[in-house]
């Protein structure tokens, strides 16, 4: 059997993070094929474009699914798959937007790289203010923070050309013209816009299994996400040396972090010298795949195993959430890549990062 999917509002989705499964509304959970969801989609939430998937792997079910009508209205023969019993959040492969028109891509359980831009994708757009169509994809934008790169910018899944992408980033309004394109082969368009001087960044997808346990996961320790924050305002502030009105922007890079908790669930892990934080990582779960972001160290505590410590825990944290995959990117062109794997992770295909040169100067690394 090919993948399942559920039609459900991104709050509820999260609810069922926070307990581990998404619970019957009745006797059962209302599954779809792909191909037939628009039927309780059209029904249930009609017109509806903030609304998301979830990609389920039926043989990660342990409960019955079992083939029955729909409901009066439905064409004539149709019938559903119904889950009689939870649904795990560790059967969810992926979870994506649903905005029909478009249709939705919807990753196979083994597709390490569609599930991981996936993940990608689906936390920037139920995080966002606003969520504008584009040719290839979808603008994302949030005027509260708009320094922010991450939550101001393109991202696009099907090819366009150049051209288009410049439109789109114009037309769209973003403070700052920039993109991430993912689809094969987005290297030559991420090439020509280099020659018309846009900043281009080459971030590895790489993956592993998570861990259940390993022995000298060290003193990392699950934090508050604020006490945290000191670490990462220091790094921005090295890292934007220069950049006008500094205050401001690092005020908006630390501001903007909170509401990704409201679309997954996240896990900040810390390591402490003194009682002060000195490496921190965080670990973002979405169904069955989780992200590791921002593995960091202040420089003064260097190469004494905080790093390895923090992953180490953010691995154990995503075998204990019932994951069978951990994402994370890395540049291409840095050391950091070289760290992780030589801690098992993979490389799995590219994402690429473009920025017009004009806006490159407040350009945040934090994903």
């Amino acid at each position: 059997m090919s993948v399942l999917v559920h039609l459900c509002e991104p709050a509820t989705w999260r609810a069922a993070l926070a307990v581990g499964a998404l619970l019957p509304d009745g006797p059962f959970v209302h599954l779809s094929r792909p191909e037939q969801v628009h039927l309780p989609a059209e029904r249930l939430f009609p017109a509806r474009r903030d609304l998301v998937l979830l990609v389920v792997d039926p043989a990660r079910l342990a409960d019955p699914v079992v083939e029955e009508p729909g409901v009066h209205g439905d064409p004539a023969g149709t019938r559903f798959p119904h889950l009689y019993g939870p649904l795990p959040a560790a059967a969810v492969v992926a979870v994506v937007p649903y905005r029909p028109p478009v249709p939705p891509v919807l990753p196979a359980p083994d597709d390490a790289l569609g599930r991981a831009h996936a993940l990608a994708l689906s936390v920037r757009t139920r995080r966002a203010a606003e969520v504008r169509d584009v040719p290839g994809g979808v603008a994302v934008l949030d005027p509260r923070f708009p320094h922010s790169h991450d939550d101001n910018r393109l991202v696009l899944g099907a090819p366009v050309d150049a051209d288009t992408l410049e439109r789109a980033a114009t037309a769209t309004g973003l403070p700052h013209p920039a993109a991430t394109l993912t689809w094969p082969g987005a290297d030559a368009v991420a090439g020509e816009l280099a020659r018309r001087g846009w900043q281009v960044e080459e971030l590895l997808v790489m993956a592993r299994p998570p861990v259940p346990a390993l022995p000298g996961a060290g003193p990392a320790e699950v934090v508050d996400q604020r006490d945290v924050h000191p670490l990462w305002e220091a790094g921005w502030r090295r890292g934007l040396a220069g950049v006008p009105d500094l205050d401001e922007v690092v005020a908006q890079l630390v501001g903007r972090e909170h509401r990704t908790d409201r679309v997954v669930a996240v896990t900040d892990v810390a390591v402490r010298e003194s009682g002060r934080v000195v490496a921190s990582g965080q670990l973002r779960v979405d169904g069955a795949t989780a992200a590791v972001e921002t593995v960091v160290t202040d420089p003064a505590a260097r190469g004494r195993g905080h790093a390895d410590a923090v992953l180490a825990r953010l691995l154990e944290r995503a075998a204990g959430a019932g994951c069978d995959l951990v994402v994370l990117e890395a540049d291409a062109a840095d050391w950091p890549r070289h760290w992780y794997a030589r801690r098992g992770f993979a490389v799995v295909g590219s994402t690429w990062e473009v920025t017009a040169a004009q806006a490159g100067a407040t350009q945040d690394s934090s994903r």
